[in-house]
């Protein structure tokens, strides 16, 4: 069930109407939220019912001990056992074929095919729940008594597929907040966040996705150099306007739930350096890996380990992302890039930069499509392919349409633009009344029935 399609829509529709009556009762609220968590994971694969009840209750019993045991060491003991579930999980049913197979072009011996694979979602199911468990390990939350709480705040549906990573404790706060509502202003704001979130996945990414990305990337020696480059470039928009759109629509769903989910952008490729993307670039992915990876590993006081571990990090992140060696040299370039940025800055200190604003935007951004090749091609091979033709120093231009330049310098404006550009419309469309909303959401879904005529492509992280 796409966040795109029309199902959906009918099923949060649905969703809001069941809960709301309800939600006076907490328990009934809380009881109609986790059939539609469930429902929701039902939907891509039945396997998902007992997978994700069965690990959620071994959390919420472990978040349980941890409250009261108070020795280190037999915290330690509960808060790994969480580690290993999670990373067992995702290990078994995610990345088992790829061990098989990276083992068997190792030894040079036949390995089978690993039937077991459901990677749907289990990224950001397994990162999100060890939110829970490592907050109250490091006595940053407290554990919750309430099991129906910490199933339905762990399995919520709009985080599902690709976040934004909430911390479970937090969700778990707003959910058993007494006389929770919704005002009329948050439920204008949540259907603006959702109608935004279908114009850049439908009209923008999708356009640019089938009308060149696929095909550069799919054959690139049909092309010419620079319209590989131009591919790569659109790759870049099309990833951003994916990604935040999906989390568009997920925080607008949250929202027209009474539940706030954190932001995931903030006009990344207007990031000076690589750090300062990270900033901006997939927050809450960002800020778990430095919360709970970065600030876990070794070695803090010695000169070299920080660097390192910037570098182990984005590598593992990098691979969390999918079972691929392409996103594992990915995370190494980010990590790389991380580590040197770092290290210039600790050398020059307060002092300011020699180079302009603009360019080192310029640079950091083409360090960033650079590395989405990688992200993006199917294979090293084809991604050195990519590479290959846009040095190759043939610049025709004959493949790109003139309505792709549009929808390319549309994309470009949409990121660039000051963000009340964005506040103006958005208070107007919450000021406006209930009719005015209906019409301006009509003619939305007309547009976009005409623009994407032949359905809504998955979304990009779906698949990580």
């Amino acid at each position: 069930m796409l966040l795109s399609s029309s199902v959906y829509f009918f099923f949060l529709i649905a969703v809001f109407f069941l809960y709301w009556p309800l939600s006076k009762w907490r328990a009934a609220g809380l009881s109609v939220l986790l059939f539609a968590n469930y429902f929701f994971y039902a939907k891509w694969d039945l396997f998902y019912l007992a997978l994700i009840p069965i690990a959620s209750s071994i959390d919420f019993t472990i978040g349980l001990w941890l409250g009261r045991v108070k020795s280190p060491g037999g915290r330690k003991v509960l808060v790994t056992l969480s580690v290993l579930l999670n990373l067992g999980i995702l290990a078994v049913f995610k990345y088992a074929g790829f061990f098989l197979e990276s083992w068997g072009q190792i030894t040079g011996q036949a390995v089978g095919k690993w039937e077991w694979a459901f990677p749907l979602g289990i990224s950001f199911y397994c990162f999100q729940s060890l939110t829970y468990t490592i907050d109250i390990y490091r006595k940053d939350a407290k554990p919750t008594s309430s099991y129906l709480s910490h199933l339905t705040a762990v399995s919520f549906f709009p985080t599902t597929l690709a976040g934004p990573i909430t911390r479970v404790a937090d969700l778990i706060k707003q959910l058993e907040k007494p006389d929770r509502a919704l005002d009329a202003a948050d439920g204008s704001r949540a259907l603006f966040l959702i109608g935004l979130g279908l114009m850049k996945k439908l009209l923008i990414a999708d356009y640019l996705a089938e009308n060149l990305v696929n095909r550069v990337f799919d054959f690139p020696g049909l092309y010419s150099g620079g319209e590989v480059l131009v591919g790569v470039y659109c790759y870049a928009l099309q990833l951003y306007f994916d990604f935040s759109g999906y989390s568009d629509i997920a925080i607008g769903s949250a929202l027209l739930l009474g539940l706030k989910l954190p932001i995931n952008f903030n006009q990344p490729y207007s990031a000076a350096n690589i750090n300062d993307f990270w900033r901006r670039w997939h927050i809450s992915l960002s800020n778990w890996l430095r919360d709970y990876l970065f600030f876990s590993l070794p070695g803090k006081r010695n000169a070299v380990m920080p660097y390192l571990n910037l570098v182990i990090t984005m590598a593992l992140g990098g691979l969390w992302h999918g079972a691929s060696w392409n996103f594992v040299i990915w995370g190494l370039l980010h990590g790389a890039g991380q580590a040197i940025s770092r290290f210039w800055q600790s050398k020059r200190g307060q002092a300011k930069p020699w180079t302009p604003t603009w360019f080192r935007t310029f640079v950091t951004v083409q360090f960033v499509c650079y590395c989405w090749i990688y992200f993006r091609a199917s294979s090293l091979e084809q991604a050195n392919l990519v590479v290959e033709r846009i040095l190759s120093n043939s610049w025709a231009f004959d493949n790109v349409s003139g309505g792709l330049w549009s929808v390319f310098a549309l994309a470009l404006a949409g990121h660039y633009a000051p963000k009340s550009w964005l506040e103006a419309p958005r208070d107007l469309f919450v000021r406006a009344s209930f009719f005015a909303q209906a019409v301006v959401l009509l003619l939305l879904a007309i547009a976009i029935q005409y623009v994407a005529a032949t359905g809504a492509a998955p979304f990009i992280y779906t698949k990580f």
